[in-house]
């Protein structure tokens, strides 16, 4: 069965305070929806229409797991806090078996 992973790209953090927020709720919810950080901030090299900022990358065993975490009620908390704090884009991808 093929992973999930959530990727999250940081176009702008307008509101730190809420990012910190944010990041509290939302490391609780992924590690209790089976979610592993593999990439959080770090150094990004961006090419073609790519932005270097902020990126975020989660693996979950599976993308129905992947799914599931982002509709938690415990991430829904996180988003709340999060509201219009940043612009992001944020995926769920299926991975290749």
């Amino acid at each position: 069965m093929a992973k999930g992973y959530w990727v999250s790209v940081y176009r702008a953090i307008s509101d730190p305070e809420k990012l910190a927020a944010y990041n509290k709720l939302a490391r609780a919810a992924v590690q209790a929806g089976g979610g592993r950080t593999l990439a959080r901030g770090g150094r990004v090299v961006a090419h073609d229409a790519g932005i270097a900022e902020r990126t975020v990358l989660v693996e979950f065993d599976t993308f129905e797991q992947a799914v599931a975490a982002r509709e938690s009620a415990a991430y829904q908390e996180a988003l709340a806090a999060l509201s219009d704090g940043v612009e992001r884009d944020f995926r769920i991808i299926e991975g290749v078996d």
